[in-house]
């Protein structure tokens, strides 16, 4: 069974799909890593992150056992994840390892943009999870001040949501393959859910799809 999970930053897909993954005990894969690593390696080497080709060739060597989980989870490599994430060259060499991963026998859980819609299609089950952009950059605010990444104000706050709104921006308004919502997935919305409220409801829809 592969499940497919998409959605805009911190609407909760990452830790639904975690949840999910580890009901079902099935392998999981956050694909933003992917992109985090990409635009982190960039950062680290001193490239700039609108150098597409330089971009593609460190997406085209990336390998899942050199990223680190933690350190990628940091404001600049979400923000470098991004911008890197927009260039297709970029997109179409982490393509085959996304779907091997997903191929992989006895099915996977993966979270992402466009997981539902180009990287498995055909996933048995499909969740499109959002949330207000208020709501959202309430959550990344908090894990932000709880990591001490930024200060606990109201400017800071406002500067987080800017983020978000400057991602959603870019994710949907690229070219290649942009964050939409499948035909065939059910929209969860968790602005008002706690995290065992929108658990249950992600998994109820998982157990529709499968009857």
């Amino acid at each position: 069974m592969i499940v497919a999970i998409d959605g805009p930053a911190a609407s909760g897909k990452g830790t639904l799909a975690r949840r999910i993954a580890g009901h079902y005990r099935l392998p999981h894969l956050d694909t933003g890593l992917l992109y985090r690593g990409v635009g982190q390696i960039m950062r680290d080497r001193g490239f700039p992150l609108d150098n597409v080709e330089i971009a593609a060739a460190i997406a085209e060597n990336l390998d899942l056992a050199d990223l680190d989980a933690e350190k990628l989870r940091t404001r600049e490599a979400g923000e470098a994840a991004s911008v890197v994430a927009a260039h297709g060259p970029v997109r179409r060499a982490l393509l085959d390892l996304q779907r091997a991963f997903a191929a992989q026998a006895g099915g996977a859980v993966l979270d992402g943009r466009d997981i539902g819609t180009v990287i498995a299609p055909g996933a048995e089950a499909k969740l499109f999870v959002t949330a207000s952009p208020q709501e959202r950059a309430r959550r990344r605010f908090r894990e932000l001040v709880g990591r001490g990444e930024c200060a606990d104000t109201d400017e800071a706050l406002a500067a987080v949501l800017a983020d978000i709104a400057r991602r959603d921006e870019r994710d949907s308004g690229r070219a290649d393959a942009p964050l939409t919502v499948a035909a065939d997935a059910v929209t969860l919305d968790t602005t008002d859910l706690g995290i065992e409220q929108a658990v249950a409801a992600a998994l109820a829809a998982v157990e529709a799809r499968r009857r």
